[in-house]
């Protein structure tokens, strides 16, 4: 069977060799040529399935002039697969400009669904998915991760974030300042594979288990936090309520209501209306 001439995008395993679907084979195996993040990564990929398919490198670094070379190579008559190191093509990884620019040079694109570590940790997250956001890595230096995550902070949707090992502790220290020790959150790490492990609590709960166990501080790393839940929706945690009547037994309710804001990631002005009301 001869493929048609398109761009096939094609996910590869996240950890789990045997989650290669037979269509992925079945397309590796079949076309000319396949765009890969780093040959000799996915080289052991395709040697596994006996796949012998040319892999050419496509990477962040080449990605824009290399493109025209693919769009030569579809022009010739031949069918070329755009695969990353693992996971879907474009998820954090690099193809968009590729299939941009293969797009508007008229050639088809064809996607297989398969794995995604994203997706794949939302699923079994039990945190709200009927909204959500994923936005990829986090700034690696401090001051961009608390400026994104600020402008997030209020967002309602589960948010998704992927996070390498050497960065794991000082972005969940970040995540508690922004959000509040109080937001619940689920850690995904190594799924699908022998030490796959799902941490879930608050943000201060899941911290200080990473801080405290270095093996958590290594592999593939997911973080889920659950959306921003507005005052006017929902009523106030029983804790922060707890920490507010204790504070204000010692401070001014307008400091009280800021220090209890910070600390479960809630709005100051909401809390101190509340107290106004209790009489404290």
């Amino acid at each position: 069977m001869t493929l048609p001439v398109a761009l096939y995008i094609v996910p590869t395993p996240i950890g789990n060799l045997a989650d290669l679907t037979p269509r992925a084979q079945q397309v590796l195996a079949e076309v000319t040529l396949i765009a890969c993040e780093d040959t000799r990564h996915s080289g052991k990929l395709l040697s596994h399935f006996g796949i012998t398919t040319r892999t050419v490198a496509l990477h962040d670094h080449n990605e824009r002039a290399k493109a025209q070379w693919f769009i030569e190579k579809l022009a010739a008559g031949e069918a070329v697969a755009l695969i990353s190191d693992a996971g879907t093509p474009l998820i954090s990884d690099p193809g968009y400009h590729l299939v941009s620019q293969v797009r508007e040079a008229g050639f088809n694109v064809s996607p297989l669904p398969g794995a995604c570590a994203a997706i794949t940790a939302l699923s079994a997250s039990g945190l709200p998915s009927d909204r959500f956001s994923f936005e990829g890595f986090l700034p690696a230096k401090e001051k961009g991760r608390i400026d994104k995550l600020t402008e997030l902070r209020e967002d309602p949707r589960t948010l998704i974030f992927y996070e390498s090992p050497h960065r794991i502790v000082p972005s969940l220290a970040s995540l508690e300042q922004v959000f509040g020790s109080e937001r619940q959150m689920v850690m995904a790490r190594e799924l699908t594979k022998t030490f796959e492990t799902f941490l879930t609590g608050t943000i201060s709960e899941v911290r200080a288990i990473v801080e405290s166990d270095a093996n958590q501080q290594k592999g593939e790393i997911v973080l889920m936090c659950h959306g921003f839940v507005s005052q006017d929706d929902d009523e106030f945690p029983p804790k922060s309520l707890e920490t507010l009547q204790l504070l204000c037994g010692e401070l001014p309710l307008k400091k009280a209501s800021a220090i209890t804001a910070e600390i479960f990631g809630l709005k100051k002005n909401a809390l101190y209306k509340y107290g106004l009301e209790q009489g404290w």
